[in-house]
């Protein structure tokens, strides 16, 4: 009976570990550059929240804002060896991949408004392009929206002739460095994180960003002047790691898409309120001057700048410039 009663307690003993195992949620590390009190910061917390809630605890997902695991170079390596298993990047980010198809987020002037974005990024030739993705070990799950970018530098940019000279750090993309050589200024590709310090000493001069990553990294208490250009677009790709999604069971990819889904509309949905939020935080600051180009003023920007999109429609595809064409009523000629 003793031996019994020893050989099941042995049993138990092993299986415990087991069981506990078994019950051990599945992580995802959800990394992303940019401060928690922004539209991305804001929604990955907000998907977190949902995907705990309709998988009951079975996934856990741990959001590392503020590049506080990797850098803007460093993280889509990460994400592709599965280092971690989410990112957020910028659409800038994947032309080094090979995708440069993206960078035609990055063409000046291309939406005029976010009607004119989610006719893209909602409907087929966004679909398409992250399609694309799978090729190299990921998948898209959804694009969210920061908002339209404004000029910042400690010298007013109201004309092209304003850009001259002028160190601009700007994202790693080719449309990037060729907007800014079209206006004159010299374009300084640099990791986001390290952007503050580089304004702060006069690495740099200026700069492009969403008001609310110019507020919530606090560059506008180092930038004299900021124009409300909205002359491009930052928005994101939310990525999983390939081999991870499709590992997981059925039920549990069915209830992160549902997460992903509201997370998504929760995203769009506070982006413009927060980068107008911002910008009124910046005026209120006093730290730095705001200008207001006229439409005139406005239409010489585009202009120039038109060139970023001559110079690299081929690069980036023309099929797929024309299809964005399309999608927004941009014209090149106007």
């Amino acid at each position: 009976m003793f031996k019994k009663i020893l050989a099941a307690v042995v049993t138990l003993a092993f299986a415990l570990p087991m069981v506990a195992q078994a019950a051990d949620p599945i992580v995802i590390k959800f990394s992303h550059v940019v401060a928690v009190n922004t539209p991305k910061g804001a929604a990955a917390e907000h998907f977190k929240k949902l995907a705990e809630e309709r998988t009951k605890g079975r996934v856990k997902v741990e959001v590392y804002p503020n590049s506080q695991l990797y850098k803007d170079k460093e993280e889509m390596e990460m994400l592709q060896i599965g280092a971690v298993q989410m990112l957020a990047p910028s659409l800038a980010k994947f032309a080094p991949l090979g995708l440069k198809e993206f960078e035609v987020f990055d063409l000046p002037f291309i939406f005029d408004d976010y009607k004119d974005l989610h006719a893209v990024t909602q409907g087929p030739v966004g679909a398409k392009l992250l399609k694309k993705l799978e090729t190299k070990g990921l998948i898209g799950l959804a694009y969210w929206d920061n908002g339209f970018k404004v000029m910042s530098a400690n010298k007013p940019l109201k004309t092209v002739a304003d850009f001259r000279g002028q160190k601009m750090r700007i994202q790693s993309s080719k449309v990037l460095d060729s907007q800014m050589r079209a206006v004159g200024a010299i374009p300084q590709v640099m990791a986001f994180s390290e952007v503050y310090q580089a304004l702060q000493t006069g690495v740099v001069d200026g700069t492009e960003n969403p008001p609310s990553n110019l507020y919530t990294q606090k560059m506008h208490e180092v930038q004299k002047y900021v124009t409300m250009s909205n002359h491009g677009y930052l928005g994101y790709a939310v990525l999983v790691n390939r081999k991870f999604w499709m590992g997981l069971p059925a039920d549990i990819r069915t209830a992160l898409e549902s997460a992903m889904k509201d997370a998504t509309k929760f995203a769009n949905d506070i982006a413009k309120k927060d980068n107008d939020d911002a910008m009124a935080a910046v005026k209120k600051s006093g730290k730095s001057q705001i200008i207001t180009l006229t439409p005139a003023e406005r239409q010489t920007w585009k202009k120039a700048m038109d060139k970023a999109h001559k110079d690299n429609a081929a690069r980036i595809g023309n099929d797929i410039v024309q299809e964005v064409y399309k999608a927004t009523g941009y014209n090149p000629d106007k």
